[in-house]
């Protein structure tokens, strides 16, 4: 009988060792970018094709190599920074398992040119299936260009298992966002498609952190620094007001390397405990030097997970220097109504101070005890205050074209709440002619033929919101009102290709938003039905609830976007309703497809029928 077990052919056990280290094209910008960084430039483009499903090339202006060093470093387990076991664990390099280069040239065709700046001419190299093709000498900058074409061309079952473009790409950004995050030191630029994405220029930290997750970040940003005997820890935190429904901007580097540790996470969530609701994650940028020899980086394909000898040590430090950073600089959670939409349409910010209403306030007792001299003492007598205007201070409040409450609370409402319903298709009705009841500004009570509804006012306009917008995503477009000043919305590199991704969907449901370049966006015109104003802060927080949905991969991503529209637009609990607008409310409410419950399952309403009513009474 024959033997059965045979060695396999380099190329095979190549493209093993690639499934492992090289899982999609952002896999490979990241062990490409890493070499770049180790060969010691100060200046890398990364131009990607198609998000690097035809091209991915990383262009440096670092050592370079030697003819022979070029064709080496396509070898299996060939590297130039092991050279006996105890290297492994004294590395401070970023790619060192010797594999990287040899995964990608046997799941893509590369093309390298490299020179070194003491060498007259550098080596041409082309690689196919982890064979050599052509290796010549040629005329090139010193430094090393390396471009790898058709990613998994001779493996088509991985390359059918790649997502979208939009998708991939956002994993790119992420991988080259975390390495220019370590080496602020050194010039990046992105280029997608041949538009240049992100132009990093060298610079300090702060300076790295604000281009990469924008200039909002400039005066929001706390100083972590702490330096003992075992370990030094520096960087930035988030103040308070930067948290986050997602984990979206937290960054943890040891040694320089970009690493995820869900322990470590956990130590700055403490140092922020009493200071962000229990939901929210804070915002930071961390890095952590300490001897090589104290961590094990040894235990992952991608060595983004690492062992540290002693976490516990780890852990208190990180800690202790961010609740220290916190303290020291006095952060505080602080208010911003620049945000709040309710506070920008109050009558004292939106309507003009007129010359008649600045003569009648300056004229009066009032305004002069607090303006003139020698006056903090004044108080007038009783007998002097029933003729005072002081008597009708209430009215200096009250706008010249008085309104009823009514009027001034169907203005602030959303307009969906303000014109009458279609019928109720459903067998409930709510008695014509009864006055409904708002209870807590939160409940809605409306009586029926056989006893009375409980309808949660924001859970109902959400059931409604939901299947409008679910009308709109698939089909029935929504009417667009375009804006008189259109507003830019400034966003984060891997937000922006979030949002490029979204806009098709965000159109079909009234959002007409457009790319203005360098992670940019113009917000021309919104849902019809939604109050202006507040676009730009809707916009962010549709991104951070889409985020927030994004795991649950049950859900595409037109429904996503629908469930987070309908809870963003709904009119919230403790919102004061008119009766006009209750009816509304309840009517548009009975004519939905499921009345009876939320997209996510709650109740809109509860029914208490007269038979139960007399049993709890023990009639």
């Amino acid at each position: 009988m024959a033997d059965i077990i045979q060695l396999l052919p380099d190329n095979i056990a190549n493209q093993i060792a690639a499934g492992e280290v090289i899982q999609r094209p952002a896999s490979a910008v990241k062990e490409l970018l890493e070499n770049a960084a180790d060969a010691g430039a100060t200046e890398i483009r990364l131009f990607v094709t198609d998000a690097g499903k035809a091209l991915i090339q990383v262009i440096d202006n670092g050592r370079g190599m030697s003819e022979t060093d070029a064709r080496m470093a396509f070898e299996r387990h060939a590297t130039s920074k092991i050279r006996n076991i105890e290297d492994l664990f004294r590395i401070k390099t970023m790619g060192f398992r010797g594999e990287a280069l040899a995964s990608v040239a046997a799941v893509a065709q590369v093309e390298l040119k490299t020179r070194r700046a003491e060498d007259e001419l550098g080596t041409y190299l082309e690689i196919e299936n982890s064979k050599v093709v052509k290796q010549e000498p040629c005329a090139c900058a010193a430094g090393t260009s390396i471009s790898m074409k058709n990613l998994f061309f001779n493996v088509p079952a991985r390359r059918n298992f790649l997502k979208s473009n939009a998708a991939e790409m956002r994993h790119i950004v992420d991988e080259f966002t975390r390495v220019a995050m370590a080496f602020p030191g050194i010039f990046f630029s992105l280029t997608s498609n041949g538009q240049e994405v992100f132009h990093l220029e060298a610079g300090n930290l702060k300076q790295r952190i604000v281009q990469i997750l924008g200039s909002s970040y400039n005066a929001k940003l706390v100083s972590v620094n702490e330096e003992t005997d075992y370990m030094n820890i520096y960087g930035f935190v988030g103040k308070p007001e930067t948290a986050r429904k997602t984990r979206g901007d937290q960054y943890f580097f040891v040694n320089n390397r970009f690493i995820k540790s869900a322990y470590l996470n956990h130590a700055v969530n403490s140092a922020f405990e009493e200071m962000i609701a229990k939901d929210s994650f804070p915002s930071y940028v961390l890095y952590i030097d300490l001897d090589p020899s104290q961590v094990d980086i040894n235990v992952h394909p991608t060595k983004q997970e690492i062992k540290f000898e002693d976490e516990k040590i780890i852990y208190a430090f990180v800690q202790a220097a961010v609740k220290h950073a916190l303290a020291q600089f006095s952060i505080a959670p602080s208010l911003d109504f620049t945000l709040n939409p309710e506070i920008q349409g109050l009558d004292a910010v939106s309507k003009p101070f007129t010359t008649d209403k600045k003569d009648a306030a300056s004229s009066s007792n009032l305004f002069k005890t607090f303006t003139q001299k020698n006056q903090a003492h004044f108080i007038e007598r009783n007998d002097q205050r029933e003729k005072s205007e002081l008597k009708h201070w209430k009215e200096f409040y009250n706008p010249a074209d008085t309104e009823s409450t009514t009027q001034q609370t169907e203005r602030a409402l959303p307009q969906q709440l303000q014109t009458s319903g279609p019928k109720p298709q459903t067998g409930l009705r709510v008695l014509p002619d009864t006055p409904l009841l708002q209870l807590h500004n939160t409940y809605i009570i409306a009586s029926t033929n056989s006893g009375f509804l409980l309808v949660h006012q924001q859970l109902a306009h959400e059931r409604i919101l939901y299947e409008r917008y679910g009308l709109a995503a698939h089909g029935q477009q929504m009417a667009t009102q375009q804006s008189l000043f259109p507003v830019t919305l400034e966003v984060a590199g891997s937000d922006a290709a979030l949002l490029t991704d979204l806009l098709p969907d965000l159109l079909a449901i009234g959002y007409q938003v457009e790319p203005f370049g360098n992670n940019s966006f113009v917000i021309q015109g919104i849902p019809a039905d939604v109050l202006p104003g507040n676009e730009k802060h809707a916009i962010e927080l549709l991104i951070e609830q889409f985020k927030h949905f994004s795991s649950d991969i049950k859900f595409s991503k037109r429904e996503k976007l629908v469930r987070c529209m309908a809870r963003q637009q709904a009119i919230k609990a403790g919102q004061a309703l008119t009766q006009k607008e209750m009816l509304v409310l309840v009517e548009e409410l009975f004519t939905c497809n499921s009345p009876n419950v939320t997209p996510t399952g709650s109740p809109t309403y509860l029914e208490f029928k007269e038979d139960y009513l007399d049993r709890m009474f023990g009639r």
